[in-house]
């Protein structure tokens, strides 16, 4: 009786899996990707266009790494963190806290930087039809 339980299940065990295979087989060669064609401008009416949407991220987020300890996301919470975790004698969360502390802090220059080339593509694209041209 076990033998016959046993077998019907790895009958059906392996009629399922050929039914899945064979669908899957199917869904990958129909779901592949063709190759993108190339690119034939620079993006620079559709930049235009999303310029005043990636200032608005860029100075939110920046609003909020330059917030004050009780805001999410911020140096000043992240460094609390951090004196918090080396008071306690926690070394090993400091330090991964403290390297958490050091992107964080970059990510401001980064983002300012990104800020001021962004403020140049708005002059340009004031300057050339919102890039249409």
């Amino acid at each position: 009786m076990y033998v016959r339980r046993h077998r019907r299940t790895l009958l059906v065990g392996a009629a399922v899996a050929a039914v899945l295979a064979g669908t899957t087989g199917a869904a990958v060669a129909e779901s592949a990707p063709s190759p993108a064609a190339t690119p034939t401008g620079d993006g620079a009416q559709a930049l235009c266009k999303r310029a005043p949407k990636i200032d608005r991220r860029i100075q939110r987020a920046l609003d909020r790494l330059n917030a004050g300890a009780d805001k999410r996301g911020s140096i000043a919470r992240l460094q609390q963190r951090v004196d918090n975790a080396k008071s306690a004698g926690h070394s090993e969360i400091a330090t991964y806290l403290q390297d958490r502390l050091t992107f964080r802090k970059s990510l401001v220059t980064t983002l300012r930087q990104r800020q001021q080339d962004l403020a140049d593509v708005r002059t340009w694209c004031k300057d050339n039809d919102g890039g249409a041209s």
